[in-house]
C-alpha cells in the first residue's frame, strides 16, 4: 500500500498549486542583538561540514556577502553550487532582516565521475523568501531564528517536504551555529 501511495499521490496532485512551506530553526546566542546582527548580514567562510548529509552532494552554505545596506541591498548567500541572490525587503536593525530569493543554485551536485547537469535539479525546489529574526532575551542573550519559505514543483508534496524540511533545518543549523560562534568570539564584519 505504501509503495502505491507515492505514485498515486503524484498523479492526484499534478494539477494542484504548490503550497508555500516555512521552516524555522532557532538558536540562543550569548551576545547582544547588535553583535549578532553584524554576523547575520554577512559572514566569513564556514568550516567544511562534518555532517554526512553534506557529503552526499547536497549543497551547503560557505559564506554570505552583501552589496549595500538597508532595503534594496542585495545579499548573496553562497553555496557549494552557486549563490542565492537575496534582495533585502525588510532591514530593521538589529531585529529583522527579511529578503526575497530571485536566483538560486542547484540544490545538489550529482555524485558522478562525469560533470552532469541534471534537469531534475532545476526548478523543482524553489526558495522564495527568507528572514533572520533577532529577539533580545532577559539574560542578555539573543534568540536568533532563521526562516526559509519554499515550495516544490514535484509531487507528491508530502514526501518531498519531509526531505526538504530536514535538509533546510540542517542548513539553518550550520549557518546559525557559525553566527553563534562568530558572535560569541567577537568576530564581526565591518558592517
Amino acid at each position: 500500500i505504501l509503495i502505491a501511495i507515492i505514485p498515486a499521490m503524484a498523479f492526484i496532485e499534478k494539477d494542484s498549486e504548490p503550497k508555500l512551506n516555512a521552516v524555522v530553526t532557532a538558536i540562543e546566542i550569548d551576545a547582544d542583538p547588535q553583535t549578532v546582527w553584524k554576523n547575520v548580514v554577512e559572514f566569513p567562510q564556514l568550516d567544511e561540514p562534518t555532517e554526512f548529509i553534506f557529503k552526499t552532494g547536497i549543497a551547503y552554505p560557505t559564506d554570505a556577502t552583501i552589496e549595500g545596506t538597508g532595503v534594496g541591498a542585495v545579499r548573496h548567500c553562497n553555496f557549494t553550487t552557486g549563490s542565492f541572490v537575496e534582495p533585502i525587503t525588510v532591514w530593521d536593525e538589529p531585529q529583522l532582516l527579511k529578503f526575497d530569493v530571485v536566483e538560486q543554485p542547484a540544490p545538489m551536485k550529482e555524485l558522478s565521475f562525469w560533470d552532469i547537469n541534471a534537469p531534475h535539479l532545476h526548478d523543482y525546489f524553489v526558495s522564495k523568501q527568507g528572514q533572520f529574526k533577532l529577539t533580545p532575551l532577559p539574560n542578555g542573550n539573543t534568540l536568533l531564528e532563521g526562516t526559509t519559505w519554499y515550495y516544490h514543483n514535484i509531487q507528491p508534496a508530502f514526501y518531498w517536504q519531509l526531505w526538504s524540511d530536514h535538509i533546510i533545518h540542517k542548513i539553518h543549523e550550520r549557518v546559525l551555529e557559525h553566527i553563534k560562534t562568530n558572535s560569541e568570539d567577537g568576530i564581526t564584519t565591518n558592517r
